[in-house]
Parts: structure tokens; sequence; C-alpha cells
């Protein structure tokens, strides 16, 4: 059996390899540029929602306490009117970027770790590049673009996005399975 310990070389390189592919797509494909639109009204939608003054989290717009309530008249003539929207809202204050990478690169070890967990109790030592790099790609693609697809059912959010999302989780797969292929 392969143990854990033993696959650190590929689980830092497929998150490095992953940390770079992610930033060429953003950067210099910019495919994801369209994905979020400004408002017509932005600056009436900004001045509302400070004088409500809310938390930073996710709010649901129109919001309904329980199933119950979703289904009376005055919550569907507010659907049917709209806006429908699910709204997250941040704590006040400049974007940084850097603890936003920190956190993606982060979650990129937390995948190749897993990938390397999954694919230690899989394959026998000396396995196959084509076998290798099939189970620890599917496991990363599945790490990368499995959560994207929830968003779009239950949130709405265009699954033109999606699509673009599982794209590029079969992107960091790739190269997923290629740095543990490489280093198995």
């Amino acid at each position: 059996m392969v143990t854990l310990a033993s696959l650190w070389v590929p689980i830092l390189v497929a998150a490095v390899l992953v940390f770079l592919t992610s930033s060429a797509v953003h950067m210099v494909l910019r495919y994801h540029a369209r994905d979020y639109a400004k408002l017509p009204n932005e600056d009436g939608v900004r001045a509302a929602l400070r004088q409500g003054n809310p938390e930073p989290r996710q709010y649901v717009i129109p919001y309904a306490g329980s199933m119950k309530e979703m289904g009376t008249p005055e919550m569907k003539q507010k659907y049917a009117e709209g806006p429908v929207a699910v709204l997250t809202l941040r704590r006040p204050g400049p974007f940084s970027m850097e603890p936003a990478l920190a956190q993606w690169f982060g979650f990129t070890l937390v995948v190749s770790v897993f990938v390397a967990y999954v694919a230690s109790r899989t394959l026998d030592p000396g396995a196959p590049f084509a076998q290798v790099f099939r189970v620890t790609a599917t496991v990363a693609w599945l790490g990368y673009a499995g959560g994207a697809v929830p968003q779009s059912i239950w949130m709405g959010r265009p699954w033109s996005t999606t699509a673009k999302d599982v794209f590029d989780g079969l992107l960091y797969g790739i190269v997923t399975g290629l740095a543990f292929g490489w280093r198995w």
C-alpha cells in the first residue's frame, strides 16, 4: 500500500499547478469576465442596503421563513413581482486579493490531500500512469467542480457560469492527475 506521507511531492505539485492554472484562467483566458454584471441602479441599491445596515451574511429576496409562508398569496405575489435574488454581503472595506489567494491555495492543498488519500487506498505501488491519472484526475475534478452545480440548482446561479466552473474543475483535475501520475 502507498502511504499518504509518501505522496507529499505530488500533493504539493498538484496544488501549485492548480493555483497556476486558475491564475491563467482568470488573468489570461478571462472567460469568467462576464460572470457578473453591474446593476443599472447600483448606487440606489447600495444606498438602500446601507440604510438597512444588514450584517455580512447571505440573504434571499423575498424571504419566507417557512414552506407554509412561501405558499401564501402575499409571498407568491412578491415572487411574481420580483426581484428574486440570493445576496451575499461581505464586511465593508477594501477588498484584498492576498487572503483570498491564500485561502484558495489552502483549498488546493486540501483537495490534493484527499486525492492522495483516495489514490493511496485504491492504487497499488507502481500502478501505471494511465490508471493513476484516471483515478486522481477524476477525484480532483469532483473536488473542484462538484460544488458548483448545487449553486445553479438551488441559488439560481446562471448555468453558463456553472458550466465554466465545471470546465475549470476539469482543467484542475487534469493537472492534478498529471502531477500524481508523474510522481507515483
